[in-house]
């Protein structure tokens, strides 16, 4: 997927103008948000397990370079061959020539966000080989040439309606001319189909929730058990995933999916958790003949030494999607690239640069609700502000809004020019507001196009608190 995140206000503006986008958001949100809750409420010692799952993180990030030398022995150990990738240019290398070194046509995939990252699909069928994807939503999107929406629901932003129509087409094909409509139907269309690709595959490609140092694992977590029979079931595994992904033990493993599952879909524990510990051995029923693990850096040692390493802590449970108001409003598709919301707004511009991502930092809200919610306390708030900072600082936001910054740094640092000029700033603003003329304002136009302006008090706050010390004092 190539980055496109520099047209952001544009792809913004055209999901706020979709009906159907925002009709399907308004109903995902709603399921997300009320899940969670409920789940957490019936886990009176969340805020115990949740502090650990943050300490594991950090520690494990703390200490990256040993871990994944643990891991890495570990896996070798067990059979498993470890491919370590600078970037995404390299990765894909890696990847194909393993598919073309196991003689593969025909591949199958799980969900992976690092796939999405490194573009694997478009790398592996440009060497002629066949991909599909084995995750419902990914497939979904897969006949719509589109990307995911939705780190942990790729399909969040279709409707029923729109998946029903994509099938009829796709599947006409296979010969297939009834159409489905039904969530059951469509689930069982979608079986039927990928039964025969799961059969004829050569090679399956996995991501990894986690990688666990201590015994040369990979875990995965899915819902639909695509993942187990995307890695058991072909000749050759192959697992791709990030560096951060490493975690001491399988004890934190465990503590780690205590709250990825109910911060990701409110479940207390998903419908398959996996654990893969090298190929088949002899006596093994089944499972791949040949395993593979591709570690992914990309930028991601580079963050371990800046302001921004917490992002590393991440877990991919979507939580903050869910909650961002502005996410709510817009889909992923608007953000350009493969991570959305409040996390893609803060790892979009440290892995592609802020000159190309800086509009995503400033398309936030700062209302706190992403880092209340996030089960690693990553202070997505305060990551966001950083990147704020450093774009005014290297020069890369407009003109007039580093003039306003500017004028308005100088104001707060002399407080007698600060308290004359708000003075005389809280009755204007009062009057423009009262006669809406507010909106002719340079700047403020779209702003207010959707929005009700309150009509405020008419005097600053330092008048106020003046007048009410005054009346205390006599």
């Amino acid at each position: 997927m190539k980055p496109v995140v520099h047209d952001f206000p544009q792809r913004a503006a055209t999901a706020l103008a979709n009906d159907q986008l925002q009709g399907a958001l308004r109903q995902a949100r709603s399921r997300f948000v009320d899940k969670r809750r409920d789940a957490l409420e019936a886990l009176p010692e969340y805020p115990r397990i949740r502090a650990a799952a943050t300490d594991i993180r950090a520690h494990s990030l703390a200490h990256l370079d040993f871990y994944l030398e643990r891991f890495t022995e570990q896996a070798e150990a067990c059979g498993t061959q470890v491919h370590w990738a600078r970037d995404a240019a390299e990765a894909r290398r890696i990847i194909t020539d393993i598919c073309r070194e196991a003689g593969a046509q025909k591949v199958i995939k799980g969900k992976t966000m690092v796939g999405e990252e490194i573009a694997i699909n478009e790398a592996l069928e440009a060497a002629d080989l066949e991909v599909m994807e084995t995750d419902l939503g990914e497939y979904i999107i897969q006949l719509a040439k589109e990307t995911p929406s939705h780190i942990i629901a790729p399909a969040v932003h279709k409707t029923r309606a729109q998946i029903s129509s994509l099938f009829a087409r796709a599947h006409e094909k296979l010969g297939y001319k009834q159409a489905v409509t039904g969530i059951p139907e469509i689930v069982a269309r979608a079986r039927e189909v990928l039964r025969q690709a799961f059969l004829q595959a050569d090679v399956g490609i996995t991501g990894a929730n986690f990688l666990v140092a201590e015994t040369g694992s990979m875990v995965l977590v899915t819902n639909e058990g695509n993942g187990d029979l995307t890695s058991s079931l072909p000749d050759t595994h192959i697992v791709l995933t990030s560096i951060e992904k490493v975690v001491p033990t399988l004890d934190d493993a465990t503590t780690l999916l205590r709250v990825l599952a109910r911060n990701a879909t409110g479940q207390t524990i998903t419908s398959y958790t996996s654990f893969y510990t090298g190929p088949r051995r002899a006596d093994d029923a089944d499972g791949p003949a040949a395993m593979h693990v591709v570690l992914l850096d990309n930028g991601r040692s580079h963050m371990l030494g800046g302001d921004s390493a917490e992002m590393l802590r991440c877990i991919r449970c979507g939580a903050c999607l869910n909650h961002c108001p502005v996410y709510s409003s817009l889909g992923g598709h608007a953000y350009g690239w493969v991570y959305p919301g409040p996390m893609g707004a803060v790892l979009s511009p440290l892995l592609l640069g802020l000159p190309e991502a800086a509009h995503l930092p400033n398309a936030c809200t700062l209302n706190g609700h992403c880092a209340e919610v996030c089960p690693v306390g990553i202070p997505l708030p305060d990551l966001l502000r950083k990147l704020r900072e450093e774009e005014q600082t290297e020069g890369q936001g407009s003109r007039r809004d580093r003039i306003l910054l500017k004028f308005w740094s100088y104001a707060t640092r002399h407080p007698r020019l600060y308290h004359r000029l708000s003075g005389l700033a809280a009755p204007t603003l009062r009057w423009l507001c009262r006669s809406r003329m507010i909106r002719f304002l340079p700047g403020l136009g779209g702003l207010l196009a959707a929005r009700a302006c309150p009509v405020p008090e008419g005097r600053s706050f330092h008048h106020l608190w003046q007048k009410k010390s005054s009346r205390r004092a006599s």
